[in-house]
């Protein structure tokens, strides 16, 4: 099984590249916690989704801990990284999505794998959902798809508005719509949802399960990558800001009858820098959980 984290983002919200701040008196980064609890759970190789720009410096901090204790890959993710035939538009900056950021590591990924993303903290228990499903495939299945979720209330911060993706499902759990929005309590408590294409917002309750980007694929998945990313760029390709979205993948597949998704609900609480007001509270949760006895002194 292996672990692709995606962490090619500079994090412009949070002032930098959050990817590389320490988080704790010992000098580990968030990502260090993500790859311990990964391979605690049982996965055997991460791949890093990074630029190509800051290869050296996230090698000689996050990589060359993380190397000693699983077999490391580094894949990147660069604008002009595109099927043949297509070129980036001029003045275009950001990046082509997150479905483009598992496109980048397609040499590299040939076993069932989860992605996470780069600035956030799952839980050691949500791990060990995501592994315990890839176990239970055969090796033969295709489109078995799964998210492990959170119950929005467990993934808010208090400084700010944050992107997740509002789950809908039916009675088996299985993910009937994904409707990526931006959240935060309004003036009466309530968690609203604004979809980010622009239509109506809405109100979801404190058990709501949203999508926190942890998705655990079939390998299947990298062949779909590969064949719809041309006939996304037909349609995408010239514009400045769009972005080829994984969630938006799966809905497609979803929909198409190709693929099922598949909720999993984890008790574990988020946390993340999504802003640089965020750094001061993960910084004491992690102290916390080393408190408790979840995480030795220094991690390594």
């Amino acid at each position: 099984m292996q672990l692709v984290i995606l962490a090619a983002g500079m994090g412009s919200r949070f002032g930098g590249l959050k990817q590389m701040e320490k988080m704790d008196e010992y000098g580990n980064f968030l990502l260090d916690y993500s790859v311990h609890d990964a391979k605690l759970a049982g996965f055997n190789s991460v791949i890093f989704v990074i630029k190509h720009s800051f290869y050296e410096e996230f090698r000689n901090t996050i990589g060359k801990r993380v190397e000693k204790i699983i077999e490391t890959h580094y894949a990147f993710q660069e604008m002009d990284d595109l099927p043949e035939g297509f070129k980036v538009p001029e003045g275009r900056e950001k990046p082509w999505g997150t479905a483009h950021a598992i496109y980048a590591a397609r040499e590299l990924i040939n076993e069932d794998f989860i992605i996470i993303n780069g600035d956030d903290y799952y839980g050691q228990k949500t791990y060990q959902v995501a592994a315990d499903y890839l176990r239970s495939l055969k090796g033969d299945e295709v489109g078995q798809y799964v998210n492990v979720a959170f119950q929005v209330a467990n993934t808010m911060t208090e400084n700010g508005s944050v992107k997740r993706g509002v789950c809908f499902y039916d009675k088996d759990l299985y993910l009937t719509k994904m409707v990526e929005s931006s959240v935060q309590r309004n003036e009466k408590g309530q968690v609203e949802c604004t979809p980010l294409d622009g239509s109506p917002s809405f109100i979801v309750p404190d058990d709501q399960l949203v999508s926190m980007n942890l998705f655990a694929f079939s390998k299947d998945l990298m062949s779909h990558l590969k064949s719809r990313f041309p006939a996304w760029l037909k349609e995408h390709g010239e514009t400045m800001k769009d972005e080829w979205l994984i969630p938006t993948v799966v809905s497609e597949l979803v929909e198409e009858g190709k693929a099922s998704l598949k909720l999993l609900s984890t008790p574990d609480v988020w946390f993340g820098v999504t802003y640089k007001e965020d750094k001061e509270f993960v910084v004491s949760s992690l102290k916390k959980l080393v408190e408790k006895g979840l995480y030795k002194k220094g991690l390594y």
